[in-house]
């Protein structure tokens, strides 16, 4: 047996790779039912790359970064998920800071690599073939921003796919609006399984690969481990230009009858972009370090120490346990067992763009559960930091769909207000303002939900960035 160390192994020597060379190993991703949920850094810190002489210093553009916060909803029920409010990749306010330890020596990686991104629209052909893989009869319709197959109303099932790239998708078995007549079977209803029991990883896999063929996705790698009940979740990592990617994944769910019972992902294929000089692991995991020092700084406690008063007679604990009075929380180190060079899911000037990154595959404890955290591994001086958007109240766009002229905002609005929607053009950009006019009269309940309300524009919108007007804040696409 070969004793021969891969050159992304912590523990390996340091080797200077050739552009693009990667490790073989593909990072995982946690998906359920197609949302991924992932801890990313975008700090750009104070470390930096070699001087390599590369023409990308004086070709590429600056990276502006979008708060990862508008990023879109993580995953519900999953384990790795922020709490609410937290945007990936930022450690919890509320939880000491995280200190990262390499096992072992770090690898340098490649000088330079490039982004991807997905461009254009979807075209009415490309989302025929995942329906006809789905087997969901039927053309594909145009619904607002979106292509539609399926019935939205009935029994059945029902493919959406966003026109705009990346061409998000999403699949479910559709439920009966009415409930099924006693004793009778509705149309879409399965006979139930003897024993209700997920079906093998194996199986499983299998029943996946047509969908992963018709998104382009033959060639990913698959996990099969996640389970939501009886459904048993195949989740595709695909590599881009030769390396791994984490935040791309496609997520197929299978039920216990092997067939597709739902699941997400991306439709449209990745373009090569820009190339940058990029930063080694270690200079990455400096960066990445920094920026949780810079977190766990600036977290304080409110107010001291807070214990229990002990009763008539008893002494003071000695040694409460609680935050100093300093306020600083003591930092919880992470071992970094792994790590390779890939593509790691960013938002740049409002589009969701595969950045040059490390995926860290950190442990906490022996024994404990492995998870992968990323870093950017573009040299810092090409990375714009996400500035935060001034106060906005509850009015500000969250994203947007858009195919041609037709713009769709999404926003969270109260069920009292009526809502307009305006936009300004210019050459670069869109800036989107919404208006509310509250109810003059009655009583009102305090119930926020998701709007979505559509603006005509002069032009189709093409490569111009969407702000929102209030903020200042670049809009993400939906």
């Amino acid at each position: 047996m070969s004793t021969e160390r891969p050159d992304n192994d912590v523990t390996g020597p340091r080797r200077r790779r050739p552009p693009l060379a990667v490790a073989s190993v593909a990072a995982a991703v946690l998906l359920a039912g197609g949302g991924g949920a992932y801890w990313a850094s975008t700090a750009s810190g104070d470390g930096g790359a070699a001087d390599n002489g590369s023409a990308s210093r004086d070709k590429a553009p600056v990276l502006a970064l979008d708060s990862v916060a508008e990023a879109g909803p993580a995953t519900p029920g999953d384990p790795s998920t922020p709490p609410p409010g937290i945007a990936p990749g930022e450690p919890d306010p509320g939880g000491p800071p995280v200190v990262y330890r390499a096992a072992g020596q770090l690898p340098d990686g490649p000088d330079e690599a490039a982004v991807h991104r997905a461009t254009g629209t979807v075209a009415s052909a490309e989302v025929a073939r995942l329906a006809k893989a789905l087997g969901i009869p039927g053309t594909p319709r145009t619904v607002d921003a979106s292509w539609v197959v399926g019935d939205e109303d009935g029994p059945g099932a029902l493919l959406k796919v966003t026109k705009q790239a990346p061409g998000t998708w999403t699949f479910a078995r559709t439920m009966p609006t009415k409930p099924c007549d006693p004793g009778k079977m509705c149309a879409n209803q399965s006979p139930p399984e003897a024993d209700g029991q997920p079906v093998s990883e194996k199986v499983a896999k299998a029943a996946a690969v047509p969908v992963l063929k018709a998104v382009g996705q033959g060639d990913a790698a698959l996990t099969a481990g996640q389970l939501m009940g009886d459904v048993r979740v195949v989740n595709a990592d695909p590599k881009v230009d030769g390396l791994p990617t984490y935040g791309w994944s496609t997520g197929v769910q299978i039920g216990p009858d092997g067939k597709v019972a739902g699941g997400s992902g991306q439709l449209k294929a990745l373009e090569k972009g820009d190339t940058y000089p990029v930063v080694g692991a270690e200079d990455a995991l400096k960066q990445l370090n920094e920026a949780g020092k810079a977190k766990g700084d600036a977290s304080r406690d409110i107010g001291g120490c807070a214990t229990p008063v002990p009763l008539e007679g008893e002494p003071k604990p000695s040694d409460p346990q609680c935050v100093p009075s300093n306020g600083k929380r003591a930092p919880v180190t992470q071992t970094v067992e792994h790590a390779e060079f890939g593509l790691a899911l960013q938002y740049v000037d409002g589009r969701q763009t595969l950045v040059p990154s490390w995926l860290f595959h950190v442990r906490q404890g022996t024994g404990g559960p492995e998870s992968t955290v990323t870093q950017i591994a573009v040299a810092p001086e090409f990375v714009e930091k996400p500035t935060a958007p001034t106060p906005s109240g509850d009015r500000k766009a969250t994203s947007y769909a858009a195919d041609g002229r037709t713009l769709e905002v999404t926003f969270w609005g109260g069920v009292c207000s009526t809502y307009t929607a305006s936009a300004e053009e210019s050459a670069g950009q869109v800036r989107v303002t919404i208006t509310e006019e509250k109810q003059k009269k009655g009583a009102c309940i305090m119930i926020a939900k998701e709007l979505k309300r559509t603006v005509t524009l002069e032009k189709p919108l093409g490569d111009r960035t969407v702000i929102d007007a209030e903020s200042g804040a670049t809009v993400p696409r939906s």
